[in-house]
């Protein structure tokens, strides 16, 4: 509300003036920013040193943590006509919840008015998450209000000014070309428009494509596309969106991008390309979306358009496909797994449990060890019903005996299996893997020969790894421990002396004394380091699973490796991750006839197996060992099955 009212200032110094106020304008703010704190003494005024970049951190960073029940505030100035570029290298506080959690605000002004708030940040951010934010004017606000006691060593963030953009888009005319929002893949500014007119040769038509599209906002309906938004042909586009493509009739397209006064995202990344009407697709199948895919990936049970229009009418192949009632294809292999991959849930219908298995009410089926575990894995909650108040845990070699004579399992340690970043980045065009994502996973490098094999981390001495990584040849011995360096902490091939690397050699390599080189039976490996690691945000170990746990068929679990990410090509130089079901063991060994022994566990891609399990932890499911070609469909990546081998990992080294 405006009003207009006489103040009269005190006299100052020598003089006495008056002022007239025509009008206040008022904003909300989030109340955690104006609440009271017991320490209101955290204030900073930056000003930028031109382009170079000006450091900053919260109090004590990084050798002890931001005070608690405390209001930060850092002023962030440029010169007139410029804008500013801020960038968290380093975010460590804690966890968002709905219970008070710390949090840092970033403004588009000087007042934290919610209307001009650019981002809401908590939790902690790998290195690789893009944390650069600009402004649309020469100021921004930071905040940080704590209400926590945890322990969080805070952020550390440069800045710096840069010219304020004279313009924003243009005119493109080529046959193609590429074009993005402003600083991508920086955070685009607030109160931006630009608008681009794209023109091909006159006997073509044109289509853009979207390679990534990130403009949420939060509290937006999806769709409604109110605030940011890209508009084509009439068409406005907005939220989160895999790759999708817009055409048009002609050899002209206009593209307008439009940013609000508030919360900004990464934006977009695309290319536009001229194509001919009467075909647009040479030698390949169009979307109805208008994305060019090849034609062997027309009707084979895996949706590659986003829309599903490759396997819209289809005639589904018997021997490795399953026809849904609505006519779709699914694989065979993901009938029966007690998951719904038909819409109409037909591929889930008349299926039995085997021996040893609970069936829930829905129909899935789990290991008997997942009833009464007070966890609803059956997604109904008929596994937790009729269930005793207390499950009693049966004294082994695997369980740890209280003082009561009572037994707990604690066949793991309490860190194993944890990340140290709450947050992850979001995969465009690929599936890197984020620093830190999978603290387990270790590189090995033979002598001249670099990457060769994976292994995971499971004690500060001690990794396991595939038996056929070390069968000697006539030209080297690579059941020598001398001849291995191993990686841990490693994210990038190319960066093996970056910060938090640990470098290692191999003091002993056990294999086990069953391993068949032709069938790849008993395919594992032990490997001793010729010193211990320290643990860190980047090396932890995973959790071993006991030897009586199942990992049931349909389970989603991960693979990861810098293994060749197509058959014949080269191995990725980023950590590569994908994420895959576990195959039912019949219709595995249906697929790979008289090759699947108890020994090993089907997926239906390649790499080490991850699996998330109770509390969030990971267990180790299985280690990469064979499979017929590179990420084929319907051959399905076979690896050892890791609980079979608990009790001899347990007394080869004791863990």
């Amino acid at each position: 509300m405006a009003e207009k009212r006489m103040v009269t200032v005190p006299p100052r110094a020598r003089s006495m003036s008056s002022f007239v106020m025509t009008s206040v304008v008022a904003f909300p703010s989030d109340p955690r920013i104006v609440q009271n704190t017991q320490d209101n003494s955290c204030s900073f005024a930056l000003h930028a040193q031109g382009s170079e970049p000006t450091r900053f951190s919260t109090p004590g960073f990084p050798d002890s943590p931001y005070p608690s029940q405390a209001r930060c505030q850092w002023t962030l100035r440029g010169d007139a006509d410029s804008v500013l570029s801020l960038t968290f290298r380093s975010f460590d506080v804690s966890t968002c919840d709905e219970h008070g959690s710390d949090l840092v605000m970033v403004y588009d002004t000087l007042s934290p008015v919610e209307p001009r708030a650019v981002v809401q940040l908590c939790g902690t951010y790998p290195p690789s998450y893009n944390l650069t934010f600009l402004s649309s004017q020469n100021v921004l606000l930071i905040t940080l209000v704590t209400s926590t006691k945890r322990r969080h060593p805070g952020f550390e963030a440069v800045f710096f000014q840069l010219p304020r953009m004279s313009s924003c888009g243009g005119y493109l005319r080529a046959a193609q070309g590429t074009f993005n929002s402003p600083y991508y893949p920086g955070h685009y500014p607030p109160n931006i428009n630009c608008t681009w007119h794209i023109e091909v040769p006159s006997n073509k038509n044109v289509k853009v494509r979207f390679k990534a599209f990130f403009l949420q906002e939060p509290n937006v309906p999806v769709g409604s596309c109110t605030k940011d938004y890209v508009e084509i042909n009439g068409e406005k586009y907005c939220g989160k969106r895999s790759q999708f493509v817009a055409s048009s009739r002609s050899n002209k397209i206009t593209v307008h991008f439009h940013s609000d006064q508030s919360y900004t995202d990464t934006g977009f990344l695309a290319e536009f390309l001229s194509f001919d009407a009467r075909d647009p697709c040479p030698g390949s199948f169009m979307c109805n979306t208008g994305r060019c895919i090849r034609k062997e990936l027309r009707c084979d049970g895996w949706a590659d358009c986003t829309d599903y229009s490759d396997e819209l009418d289809c005639k589904c192949n018997a021997t490795y496909q399953f026809t849904c009632r609505d006519k779709f294809c699914k694989p065979l292999f993901w009938v029966c797994d007690s998951v719904r991959d038909c819409e109409d849930g037909s591929d889930e219908e008349g299926c039995s449990c085997p021996p040893n298995a609970f069936k829930c009410d829905n129909g899935k089926c789990l290991p008997q060890s997942q009833q009464c575990d007070r966890k609803d894995d059956c997604g109904d909650g008929s596994d937790e019903a009729k269930c005793q108040d207390v499950k009693v845990v049966t004294c082994t070699k695997h369980t740890y005996r209280c003082l009561n004579g009572l037994c707990v399992d604690k066949s793991n340690p309490q860190y194993c299996g944890r990340r140290s970043f709450t947050r992850q980045s979001r995969v465009v065009g690929g599936e890197n893997s984020d620093q830190g994502e999978w603290p387990w996973q270790v590189s090995l490098h033979a002598l001249g020969q670099g990457h060769l094999c994976g292994a995971s981390l499971i004690s500060p001495s001690w990794m396991v790894s595939a038996a056929h990584c070390f069968i000697d040849d006539r030209g080297f011995r690579y059941s020598e421990p001398s001849v291995w360096r191993a990686y841990l902490g490693l994210h990038d091939q190319s960066k093996r002396s970056a910060p938090g690397v640990q470098e290692r050699g191999l003091q002993r390599i056990i294999t086990h004394p069953f391993f068949n080189d032709f069938t790849y039976d008993y395919d594992i490996a032990l490997l001793q380091l010729d010193r211990p690691v320290e643990y860190s945000a980047t090396i932890r170990p995973i959790c071993l699973p006991a030897a009586d746990h199942t990992f049931p068929t349909g389970k989603a679990i991960w693979v990861t490796g810098w293994g060749h990410t197509q058959e014949a090509g080269q191995g990725a130089m980023i950590l590569q991750k994908g994420e895959i079901r576990v195959i039912n063991q019949t219709t595995c060994e249906h697929l790979l006839p008289q090759q699947i022994t108890p020994r090993m566990i089907c997926g239906d891609s390649g790499g080490p197996l991850s699996s998330p399990e109770a509390d969030g932890r990971m267990f180790q499911a299985g280690v990469v060992s064979w499979g017929e070609g590179c990420a084929q469909r319907n051959k399905p990546g076979v690896y050892t099955r890791l609980p079979v081998f608990r009790d001899w990992i347990k007394e080869q080294i004791g863990v």
